[in-house]
């Protein structure tokens, strides 16, 4: 039998397939590796909005944790939608006491509309013991400024926004370029290395409201390259160009805010 690369999820779920665990597991098989999730809460919600949100007990987190690293070699994982500071100490406790391959932190403390996504004890605790084993860290522009304190209203300033998240303790920063200005023609990333080196992917703005799951499905194509064994580098140009791929062929799921297309992003960019 042949052996299966496994990535792994630690994220809540939306129970529309377009977000969280569900885009996390799209993006696995997509890139084919074998994907398991470690389900943190569940989300009631559509293409037209969450309705409602349940945290799973802690104590059925942790042995989530037991069983699945008791009978599998995880070869690397992501972290995407940890609701509150016991949920994200519980995961940061449990990422140091087990070998777990790389790990890809999405911070998922703000929309990408600038929402505030965890309160002010949770955001500490994700400051102080997260934050810091992250072998990359992958925030949208406005937790970006939430992590940094500070204004990026350029380049420069993204720049050295993305040197004093290395210096809190990720070894890889992805600077995620802006989508909220109709306007923009393109879309640039920043990528700072572990080395300090920096680059810039830089792809077409895309005009659509079928954007759902989109920082799921990169952090996660991150985690599925990572896993299989490629660079930090390559790791996040694969994922930037399915992610890319994914929103220029949007499909018809739902009524208003849509998810976008993993099917078209596998075979594109295979």
């Amino acid at each position: 039998m042949e052996e299966k690369i496994i990535a792994l999820t630690i994220a809540g779920n939306d129970s529309d397939g377009s977000a969280g665990m569900s885009a996390d597991l799209h993006s696995f098989y997509a890139r084919e590796v074998y994907g398991m999730g470690l389900l943190t809460a569940a989300v009631a919600g559509n293409t037209t909005g969450i309705y409602a949100q349940e945290v799973l007990p802690i104590a059925f987190i942790q042995k989530q944790f037991e069983v699945l690293n008791a009978d599998f070699t995880i070869n690397a994982l992501k972290t995407g939608m940890l609701a509150n500071k016991a949920v994200i100490s519980c995961v940061a406790k449990n990422l140091r006491n087990y070998h777990m391959g790389k790990i890809v932190i999405d911070p998922v403390i703000m929309t990408k509309h600038g929402d505030t996504l965890l309160d002010d004890d949770a955001y500490q605790t994700f400051l102080t013991e997260l934050l810091p084993l992250a072998d990359i860290i992958t925030p949208n522009f406005y937790e970006q400024q939430r992590l940094t304190a500070s204004t990026l209203g350029n380049k420069a300033a993204i720049k050295q926004g993305a040197i004093k998240l290395q210096k809190m303790g990720a070894k890889n920063v992805l600077m995620k370029g802006r989508h909220d200005d109709t306007s923009q023609d393109t879309v640039t990333d920043i990528f700072l290395a572990a080395d300090g080196q920096f680059y810039e992917f830089t792809k077409p703005f895309i005009n659509t409201d079928r954007i759902n799951g989109t920082g799921d499905t990169l952090s996660a194509v991150i985690a599925a390259e990572l896993a299989k064994g490629s660079s930090m580098f390559n790791s996040v140009k694969i994922a930037k160009d399915f992610t890319y791929e994914a929103i220029a062929h949007p499909i018809a799921v739902g009524s208003k805010y849509g998810p976008i297309n993993h099917l078209a992003a596998q075979q594109e960019i295979k």
